[in-house]
This record gives structure tokens, sequence and C-alpha cells, in this order.
């Protein structure tokens, strides 16, 4: 008997030393089961353990935490997603009031209460998907995350252009990414691996019908439309919670752009958006948004046919209707792109008094994410940059890490006493200023879905509400993207669609047949190249908000 053959005798490593070599398996466990870096066979993937399947979700969630944690880390040091992005700096002036009412009402957050206040504020735009130098015309979502500089420190409203994602639950954000990515042995973006995530997670139905429409390819980022995408809460004053969703409107309109208009700009311009932006500011033509909320009691709204945290879901605005709580000025460009865009950080856990987190899974898994990929990409003392910095004073017992450049020491503070609490003139807790928010939290921690999945409604809706034109510009894409894919994913998405609509799922299944078979793989939907479109920056096709 060799020495390997002794040494893995019986399938195990009796060096004591686990290696490859290690063939042991758990009982019904096979060659092909999914396990975490421990060793221990995953039998659920798709939902973190959370209390009630609604959430909230709970710290000890040990291989959620692996697995992203793992994926916030895989690229250095370009972001894994929204790589490619723009930004400018401005202010917020708030109206002072939400609709009607006084904001006082459903949030004590000082930047919202007095009308015609000024934040300043910065904002980074960018492409979600595709490397740091890619063009700006692909078919994909566009971040928008704004930094406010609040008088109560830093506001990070961070999301999208469209009001939706593709999936509910952060445990599938990885998954998501890398079928969106490129082969990871091709090193080719493939349409067949996201179609083949998208056919097998039936709630991304919505979402894909949205971003191989038109909306998936804005003109530019001066009219598109924002969303915080996620659900969050307000606090008053009385410690009380309302649920809330938040929406960017362009004052310039919304624009955006067929394959062929976006393939036109891409033979002559890759960084259009960045350069409109950045031309628009220099010439003083300011971008302007209005943000508007829309506002639910904190409960689980069993009146509706969804549940009101899902972030694949949007709130209609005939039932929930959208409340103006101020505006959105971009006046300055920034002076340097590294020390600003670049290293602007940004992160949905970070909320002032009067604004907090709900229960939505999405959301308190991208609170984890987004700034545990900051404290990588940047590093622990990212927040010492003058982008992230609050415009505040900032006194703390952190010490230490890579890249200090300075204590966050208060002016008398004793600097031997670096932890809290002390006798020896070190740094006191807050006195507490209004009445603490306490949600009531009951329930059987459990790997579930939500109830109220409903997951092709609202993609039926929306197909149905485009117009002539956005539906025929949809199938076009969705058919040449498919082509390339087997077809066994052609048939799941057909019948996907067909739930949504019977004539979507119709059309797609014609287009399908008569397109034929195609050799061509592009990133997200992208199409064989047509003739150029004269003036396609110019064009565009201008469309009513949703």
């Amino acid at each position: 008997m060799s020495h390997k053959e002794k040494a893995t005798e019986n399938g195990i490593s009796v060096t004591g030393a686990g290696d490859s070599l290690d063939k042991r398996m758990s009982e019904g466990e096979e060659e092909t089961t999914l396990t975490t870096r421990q060793g221990h066979p995953v039998t659920n993937n798709q939902n973190m353990r959370t209390v009630g399947n609604r959430g909230p979700a709970t710290l000890e969630n040990y291989h959620f935490i692996e697995k992203i944690t793992h994926f916030d880390r895989e690229r250095i040091p370009e972001r894994v997603v929204h790589a490619r992005g723009a930004g400018a700096h401005g202010y917020f002036e708030s109206y002072g009031k939400v609709g009607d009412e006084p904001i006082s009402k459903y949030t004590r957050a000082k930047l919202f209460q007095a009308a015609g206040k000024r934040t300043p504020v910065f904002v980074r735009f960018s492409t979600v998907i595709h490397g740091g130098h890619s063009p700006e015309t692909l078919r994909d979502p566009r971040g928008f995350a704004v930094k406010f500089y609040t008088e109560d420190g830093n506001w990070d409203l961070v999301g999208n252009n469209l009001k939706i994602f593709f999936i509910r639950d952060a445990i599938k954000f990885p998954d998501m990414i890398h079928a969106f990515k490129p082969d990871p042995v091709t090193n080719i973006q493939d349409n067949e691996r996201f179609f083949d995530f998208c056919s097998n997670s039936p709630e991304t139905l919505h979402m894909v019908t949205f971003v191989y429409s038109p909306w998936g390819i804005p003109a530019n980022y001066r009219q598109m439309q924002g969303s915080g995408v996620n659900t969050y809460k307000w606090v008053n004053k009385e410690g009380k919670a309302v649920l809330v969703k938040y929406h960017w409107e362009p004052k310039q309109g919304i624009k955006n752009l067929t394959q062929a208009e976006a393939e036109a700009i891409q033979a002559k311009n890759f960084n259009h958006a960045t350069q409109d932006l950045y031309e628009a500011i220099e010439r003083g033509d300011y971008p302007e948004w209005e943000l508007f909320v829309q506002i639910l009691s904190d409960d689980d709204h069993p009146e509706l046919d969804f549940d009101p945290l899902d972030d694949t879901k949007i709130w209609p605005r005939d039932q929930i209707p959208w409340r103006p709580v101020g505006r959105m000025v971009l006046n300055k460009n920034p002076e340097n792109y590294f020390a600003e865009v670049e290293q602007a950080a940004f992160g949905t856990g970070v909320l002032v008094d009067g604004l907090d987190f709900s229960d939505d899974k999405m959301l308190q898994g991208r609170t984890l994410s987004y700034s545990d990929t900051q404290r990588y990409r940047v590093g622990p003392n990212y927040l010492q940059l003058p982008i992230n910095a609050p415009k505040k004073h900032v006194a703390t017992n952190q010490r230490d890490g890579q890249m200090t450049f300075y204590v966050d020491q208060a002016p008398g503070q004793n600097p031997h006493i670096n932890y809290e609490p002390s006798s020896l003139n070190g740094l006191k807790e807050a006195t507490k200023s209004a009445e603490e928010y306490k949600p009531y939290i009951e329930g059987h921690l459990v790997r579930e879905s939500i109830d109220r999945t409903n997951d092709f409604k609202q993609a039926g809706e929306t197909y149905r509400a485009f117009s002539d034109f956005e539906r025929d510009d949809l199938i076009y894409n969705l058919v040449n993207a498919l082509s390339t894919c087997r077809t066994e994913i052609q048939e799941k998405m057909i019948e996907l669609f067909t739930k949504c609509d019977e004539d979507y799922g119709r059309r797609v299944a014609e287009g399908l047949k008569q397109h034929g078979n195609s050799n061509h793989h592009g990133p997200l939907g992208a199409t064989s190249t047509h003739e150029a479109v004269k003036e396609a920056e110019r064009k565009g096709h201008r469309t009513d908000s949703y």
C-alpha cells in the first residue's frame, strides 16, 4: 500500500489534518451536495434564519454570514458591484411637510423638520454588474446612492433607478451576482447563466421585465428615477413608527434608450453618462430631483396581495400615494474622481435618529454587507476620508487599524482612556432626547420564504402597463438574449412569462421559434449590432414615472 493510500485509508485523512483527500460525508450527503466552508451540508440556501418568515434576521445566521462576508471580499480594489460610477455634490432642501401634513407626525429626523432647511449631499450614480471601465450603455440597473451630511451625522440612502430588485432574501445575493457576472472559466458574461438563475428564481420575473425593456438602459444619470428599493421606517418623538418607501423623481424628465440607440452611442462614446452629468453641472444646468415617500402603518397589511417588505414588489401608487418631502440639487462636480467618487462609501445601515430599519430581509442582509465591503475595500478607517466623514463633531474609542491618520478624540478627553464607561475623563453616552422605538418581536426562528410571494402578478401588470413600443422592445431583447440559451431554460422562462401574462409568454415563444439558433453571447441582453442610429444621444424615449 502506498503512502498516499495509507494516508487516506477508508477515505479518511489519518494524519488528522483535513484536506482535499478527505472523502467523508454526512448522512444523505453526496459529492454534489452544497456545504459551507466548514463542511456543513446546506439544507436551505434560499432563506436566512429569521423570526417568523417575515423577519427580522438574527446574528447567528452562520451560513449567511460566511457566504456574504466572503462575497464582499471577492474583488480588490474595485467594487464587486456598482464598480462603474459618477458622482456630484449638492444639497437637499426640505419642505418641512410630508404632503400637506407636518412631517413631525411621522419622523423626528432633524433634516426634514424645517421648510427650506438645506443639508449637504454627495450622490454616486453607477451601473451594477459591469466593471469599472465598462460602457455606460449596457443593459443593467443603475445605482442611485445619496449621502446626507446631517447635523446628527451621515444618512446614506442607497438604492437603484428601478423600484424593485431581483430577489427578496439576501442569502441569494452572492449567487445572483455570480450568475450575472462573467463565467469563472471563460471570463465571458453569458445570457444562459443569467436566465438559468432567473428561471429557477421566479421572484426575479418583475425585475427581468423592467431590465429587458427600455427601462433597462437609462439615457443618462440626470434623467432617471431613483428609489430606496427596500422598506424602511420613520420614527416620531413618541417612538411610534411607520413603514416608508423613498422615490427620487427627476425634474429633467425620464428618458430611456432602446438597445439599438444604446449601441449607436456606445460606438462613439462609452463614457456618455458620466460626461453628460459633468458637463451639465459645469455649464450651470444643475440636475434636480424631488423626493417622495409612501407611508404605511407598521404592520403586515393582510389586505394587500403582497408583503409590503417584499422588495420585488412596487407599492401601488393609486393605493399608497406619493407624498413630496423635499428636493435635491447637484451643483458641484468632484475635484478628484478617485478621492471623492471611487472612495465614496455607502451603507444601508447608516441612519440617523428618526429613521430606522424594517424587517425586510434584503435590507437586513445589505446592512451587514455594504459597510463590511467598505471596511475591506477602502479600509477600517474609511470614515476618516473627507468624502465619507460626517460634517459634524466625532468622538469615538476606536483606535488604530490600517491608514489611521488622526484620532477621534474629544477636546479635553483623557488620551489614556479609550474605553467606556470610565471615571477618568473619558467619553460618555449621549442623553436620550426622545422616546426610544421598541418594536415587539415574537416568533419561531425559521428558514422560510414569506407567505405572500405572488411572483407573477405585478410583472404581468407591468407588462400590460407598458406602451406598445416598450412591449415590442422588451420581447425583442428577451428573444435575442434567450436565443443563446438551452431549450430547457427557454422553456422554463416561457412558462414563467406566461404565468405573468399569456400574451407575454406567447410572444416570447413565437419570437424564439422565428429567431432560430444564434451564436451571439452578450452582457445582460445585448443584441447583435444594428446599423447606427443617427443622433441617438438626442433621441431616447421620454416616459412617465411608474
